[in-house]
């Protein structure tokens, strides 16, 4: 069966994009790969962290590979935290913390100028080292104090006027369908299609 690796081990993800492809191609996450190297992201971009996963996962297992790169970008803050969301309040920082520390940055900076985007990078690499990739966004802003349950990262600060609600307040079906990460995962679904059926004789 044509196989797609994913370049993490997040079983959601796995589940999410298998539910969203083919039940012909097989979805596996890096769980299955328990040797496989960590990939360090050291791009400058979403992009070059995202195309660099791939292409080490696909060389590694010499398969398909699918990797994502995503975080938060706050006009406000010069696009920070950007690609150090994660880690926005250090090595190994919790949710709560780099909330904390958005909230503090931002502490003097009116309601009308707290805009901010979640972006979402997408690469899918073969093995021989072609990479393709999408990109999406996802307006919002930030707000003084932390709402919802739902999510993780800053969801709970990030809010959607939309819908009136912040991304942690949202149904996972809401969230999915809003998303970055949903919006760059529809775009990279038809090239992961047709990736498999041309390789398929």
């Amino acid at each position: 069966m044509p196989t797609l690796i994913l370049a993490t081990r997040n079983q959601g993800k796995r589940r999410e994009i298998q539910d969203m492809l083919s039940s012909d191609i097989q979805v596996l996450s890096l769980d299955a790969f328990p040797n496989a190297p960590e990939v360090i992201e050291d791009g400058e971009t979403f992009e070059a962290n995202a195309i660099k996963k791939a292409r080490e996962i696909a060389k590694y297992t010499g398969l398909p590979a699918l990797a994502d790169d995503s975080g938060l970008v706050v006009d406000a803050l010069n696009g920070a935290p950007g690609i150090y969301s994660a880690r926005y309040a250090g090595e190994n920082a919790t949710d709560e913390a780099n909330n904390d520390k958005l909230i503090k940055n931002l502490r003097d900076i009116p309601e009308s100028q707290r805009t901010a985007h979640f972006c979402c990078a997408m690469a899918l690499a073969s093995p021989d080292g072609r990479v393709q990739t999408a990109e999406a966004i996802w307006d919002g802003r930030i707000l003084t104090t932390p709402r919802g349950a739902n999510g993780f990262g800053y969801d709970p600060l990030f809010y959607v006027p939309t819908h009136n609600a912040t991304s942690a307040e949202l149904s996972s079906d809401e969230k999915n369908r809003l998303s970055h990460r949903g919006q760059a995962l529809r775009a990279i679904l038809p090239l992961i299609l047709n990736l498999f059926s041309a390789s398929t004789p």
